[in-house]
C-alpha cells in the first residue's frame, strides 16, 4: 500500500482564511474587532494579534475570528478561545478524535464545512476537514 505523504505532514501549520469563506462567517457572526491569530499577510480584521504580540498573552474582547496554527498548540488556543470573555469564532481543522476537540470544541457550537476549503492562494482543497466552532462569551 503506498501512503501519500503529503497528507502525513506539511510545511507550515498555518493556513491562510479563504476571504470568501471569511466574509460568509463576517457577515453571520460578526462584525469582528481583531483576528487574534495573524500575520500581516493574512490578518482579516483591522486589529490583529502576529507572534509577536502573542495572541495567547493578550486579553480579547468584542467578537474574535480565530484561525490558529494547526500544529500541536492548537490547543492551547482553543482551551483560550473556549475560557475568553469575548465571542470567538474558530475556523479549525474537524480532528473529532483529538484532546484538543474533546476537551473545547464540542463544548461550543460545532458547524462542519461541507466540502474542504482552498486555504490562502492554494490551487487544491485542504487535505483535511474543517468546522467553525463558535464560542460564546460574555462581552
Amino acid at each position: 500500500m503506498t501512503i501519500n505523504q503529503g497528507l502525513m505532514t506539511s510545511a507550515t501549520d498555518q493556513w491562510a482564511t479563504p476571504q470568501d469563506f471569511f466574509d460568509q462567517q463576517n457577515a453571520l457572526h460578526g462584525p469582528f474587532d481583531v483576528d487574534v491569530c495573524a500575520d500581516a499577510t493574512n490578518a482579516k480584521c483591522a486589529v490583529y494579534f502576529d507572534k509577536d504580540a502573542d495572541g495567547l498573552k493578550q486579553t480579547w474582547a468584542g467578537k474574535c475570528w480565530m484561525n490558529p496554527p494547526y500544529g500541536r498548540d492548537i490547543g492551547k488556543w482553543m482551551k483560550k478561545a473556549h475560557e475568553s470573555e469575548a465571542t470567538v469564532v474558530c475556523l479549525v481543522p474537524a480532528r473529532t478524535d483529538t484532546k484538543w476537540w474533546h476537551d473545547y470544541a464540542m463544548k461550543g457550537e460545532v458547524t462542519f464545512i461541507k466540502g474542504r476549503l482552498k486555504f490562502g492562494s492554494a490551487v487544491n482543497s485542504a487535505p483535511f476537514p474543517s468546522a467553525v466552532v463558535v464560542f460564546r462569551g460574555t462581552t
